[in-house]
């Protein structure tokens, strides 16, 4: 297994704080292997990532709720999860890897929705999660009879390469990570032509995310901003942000969560615009109390 970079365990206040009831829409949690096994081949392990760094680091941003995004490192396991929701609480939900829907009974997935599963999630072929077209389908009926939304990651290359299997579906669909556009690319970039077109469909939603990984200039990071204002502008209302803490298979040092806040910052154009993006769309998507 590579090696990768930890998080920032030292989080830091941001210059200014978040509005009430803002949202990580994003976040993993880990644990000790001896605890929560990693499957076979699993891509990465960061047994320090446990619900309580997790919550030390929100609290010292100032985020109130979270979704906890079962991590690829378990598979159909979502123990770490579950273990994560019931310590952290009702201000947190939580969305599964998809996997599940096709690996376990329907008694298991009652348990995870009863606990605040409202997502599941399909991740890029590379973490060792695939789905053949059968699979796919059958684990999107099972989405549509929950009543969840479906998470897509993009391909490393980015999301118009796999739109096919998923663009027709009509239940609310969130794509992670900007659909990992490029920012040199500018407004020719197929992915992010590709997404745009998916927002103006109406039940397309997208994360903003991955900051540090997708700039090509480097922190601040401020190559991102016109991209994740287009897309602002292309769906106001179903626009979310995560930290994707603890920046999982980082090939650099990761940033520390209050820079990417502070990244936010700059990209929302105004105070409603932020507001939407922290607050009213994710409790909109996630099913959290207005």
């Amino acid at each position: 297994m590579p090696d990768y970079y930890p998080f920032d365990p030292n989080p830091r206040k941001p210059h200014t704080p978040p509005p009430p009831k803002s949202c990580d829409s994003q976040f993993h949690v880990l644990g000790p292997s001896e605890k929560y096994p990693p499957r076979p081949g699993a891509a990465y392990l960061m047994p320090s990532a446990t619900w309580e760094a997790a919550l030390k680091m929100h609290k010292t941003l100032g985020i109130e709720r979270g979704v906890i995004v079962q991590p690829t490192t378990y598979g159909a396991d979502h123990s770490a999860t579950l273990d994560g929701l019931a310590a952290l609480g009702p201000n947190y939900k939580a969305c599964a890897n998809a996997v599940v829907l096709n690996e376990r009974d329907d008694a298991y997935v009652a348990k995870l929705h009863q606990a605040g599963v409202r997502g599941a999630r399909f991740t890029r072929q590379g973490l060792g999660l695939g789905f053949s077209a059968e699979e796919f389908a059958r684990a999107v009926r099972r989405v549509k009879e929950l009543g969840w939304y479906a998470k897509i990651q993009p391909e490393p290359e980015g999301i118009a390469g796999n739109a096919a299997m998923f663009e027709k579906l009509d239940i609310p669909v969130l794509i992670d990570h900007m659909g990992r556009a490029d920012p040199a690319a500018g407004a020719a970039d197929p992915n992010r032509v590709k997404l745009i077109e998916l927002l103006r469909r109406g039940n397309f939603w997208v994360m903003l995310s991955l900051s540090e990984k997708l700039s090509r200039t480097g922190p601040p990071w401020d190559d991102l901003i016109p991209l994740a204002r287009a897309l602002i502008e292309a769906a106001p209302n179903r626009v979310v942000w995560a930290s994707d803490w603890p920046h999982p298979v980082s090939k650099k040092q990761p940033p520390n969560e209050a820079d990417l806040l502070e990244l936010l910052y700059r990209i929302a154009p105004d105070q409603v615009t932020l507001r939407k993006i922290l607050v009213d769309n994710p409790a909109n998507l996630f099913g959290f109390p207005q």
